[in-house]
């Protein structure tokens, strides 16, 4: 879920369980990505319809993807990812020419920093979204977030995050 105008990419590591099902990133409702965004960009994030979450991701210029194009996983947890395959991370970036940073969302993703990195672009770890990370309270989540999408244009004058 990216587009030509997208500024920073998000990557996670590979939908869960959840999120399959419901053919949507971040489908788990414990899951505190529509969360934090909503409240950086003071949208109702949480309540909208799909499609019109990823049109505020795609206007404010953030695009999703994951690391694993395919694996092989009993339940939802990183810790159980096996046989992974990358996806095609160098085609991801012809197709995003105003890309300007790479953001991991949680230690998966950013295993695989070494790869994003030579795009020559800011790679930056975010904490992870999944309610697994519960060792991140979501205020901390959200300041983490929030610092990030500020730093790379992505938080509107005025907004909660400034």
């Amino acid at each position: 879920m990216f587009c030509p105008g997208t500024r920073l990419l998000v990557l996670g590591s590979f939908p869960g369980v959840a999120s399959l099902r419901a053919q949507q990133y971040y489908g788990h409702p414990q899951n505190q990505f529509w969360k934090i965004l909503g409240a950086v960009w003071a949208l109702p994030l949480v309540q909208m319809p799909y499609p019109e979450r990823l049109a505020a991701l795609h206007a404010h210029g953030l695009g999703l993807w994951d690391v694993y194009g395919a694996c092989e996983r009993e339940g939802s947890l990183d810790a159980d990812i096996r046989a992974a395959e990358l996806n095609d991370l160098a085609w991801l970036r012809s197709q995003c020419p105003q890309l300007s940073a790479i953001a991991h969302n949680g230690g998966e993703s950013f295993r695989h920093a070494r790869h994003t990195e030579m795009f020559g672009l800011p790679v930056v770890q975010l904490p992870s979204t999944s309610p697994a990370n519960a060792s991140w309270s979501f205020e901390r989540k959200l300041a983490a977030w929030a610092e990030v999408l500020l730093r790379y244009g992505l938080v509107p004058a005025g907004s909660a995050a400034q």
